[in-house]
């Protein structure tokens, strides 16, 4: 068997999202046979997403029977000089915005980092909210980041996760007047003085609104995707809008926006009330034609969680904590969407041009 045949093996593998098989989308980077061994280079960039591993899982079962060994690896080349990047060592940094405040950003960003984490993945969470950082809060750590002889920061660990935040450096009792350019240079001293090491994803709490703050964010940090997290309200949708036109305007993708604060199930009468309204997030992300990545109940839970320092989605018998764990797939399966057509658009054989239009159509699908 040479590598011309186990290219052919692969043609019955097919990308579920992009509607074609991996070869024709130009998904396979490299095929190298070496003695009973054939190691295969895949171009998947979203890490323990549900979609690119079971797309990993057809890979080895359409070889199954030629009794070779199988080594997979997954790359997905940025087109940045690794020497030019701020993160070289980051796969993936998604960033989780709002228009507005109170719509439970900060709850949707660490119950999103501690979800892949959950999954496998290697995940860094920074608070960059320098008007009021609450993640060290919401994880109940007392640790504070140490500093390495080159006085670099080593982030604290929690839950699997790496975190930094604004808190670290300014603390509870230090309150301090941010101006545009102090915070423009305190982040990118923050990214350039961090020892993050090696992530597959890094879950960037950025302030709410859309302002000179999260700009600054957006041009220092090569962000791969942005999540908008609304409620069913009128005015949050509104706000979150301003958020989409933002990421818009820095060519960011967005992966999709998320419903928070949805319903509330009433412990005592076990019924569901929609305290704020219903269905707003879903019809914003069909207008503004984005995946919806899910609705997230309100829960009182999930406040003495936030309080307590258990992420929700780590609870394994709370409705809440499933449809967090739900909305954590579909983010990392977007991710991995957005990679995957870009690369096939530049790979893929001209006879599949009509496939990828079925693809794109298929995105939108994807997320409901």
């Amino acid at each position: 068997m040479d590598e011309a045949d186990v290219r052919d093996r692969l043609r019955s593998v097919e990308d579920p999202d992009l509607g074609d098989d991996i070869v024709s989308l130009g998904l396979v980077n490299d095929i190298t046979l070496d003695g009973e061994t054939v190691h295969i280079s895949l171009a998947l960039g979203a890490p323990y997403s549900p979609t690119e591993t079971a797309i990993a899982d057809d890979v080895r079962e359409a070889l199954a029977d030629t009794g070779l060994e199988i080594e997979l690896s997954a790359e997905v080349d940025s087109g940045i000089d690794p020497e030019e990047q701020i993160l070289p060592q980051v796969k993936n940094v998604i960033a989780v915005a709002s228009g507005k405040g109170g719509v439970g950003k900060s709850t949707v960003a660490v119950n999103l980092a501690a979800g892949l984490s959950q999954l496998g993945a290697r995940v860094g969470l920074f608070d960059a909210d320098v008007y009021g950082p609450n993640v060290p809060r919401m994880v109940a750590t007392e640790e504070r980041p140490k500093a390495t002889k080159d006085e670099k920061l080593v982030p604290v660990e929690k839950f699997g996760m790496k975190l930094m935040s604004m808190d670290f450096l300014v603390g509870e009792d230090d309150p301090v007047i941010w101006r545009g350019p102090m915070v423009h240079k305190v982040l990118t001293q923050l990214w350039e003085d961090v020892e993050w090491g090696a992530l597959d994803y890094m879950v960037i709490d950025l302030p709410p609104g859309t302002g000179d703050t999260q700009l600054t964010m957006l041009q220092s940090v090569p962000v791969t995707g942005a999540v908008i997290v609304t409620t069913p309200q009128d005015v949050a949708v509104d706000d979150a809008r301003k958020g989409l036109e933002m990421f818009g305007k820095h060519d960011t993708p967005v992966l999709g926006i998320v419903e928070n604060m949805a319903s509330y199930q009433c412990p005592d009468c076990g019924s569901e009330h929609h305290i704020f309204g219903e269905g707003g997030g879903r019809e914003f992300a069909d207008e503004a034609e984005m995946p919806f990545l899910g609705s997230i109940p309100l829960d009182q839970r999930v406040r003495e969680g936030g309080d307590d320092g258990e992420p929700t989605v780590l609870d394994e018998d709370s409705e809440t904590g499933e449809a967090f764990r739900e909305f954590a797939a579909d983010t990392a399966n977007m991710q991995g969407i957005v990679h995957r057509r870009g690369l096939s658009v530049e790979r893929s054989t001209p006879d599949h041009e009509h496939d990828h239009e079925h693809g794109h159509d298929h995105q939108h699908d994807h997320g409901h």
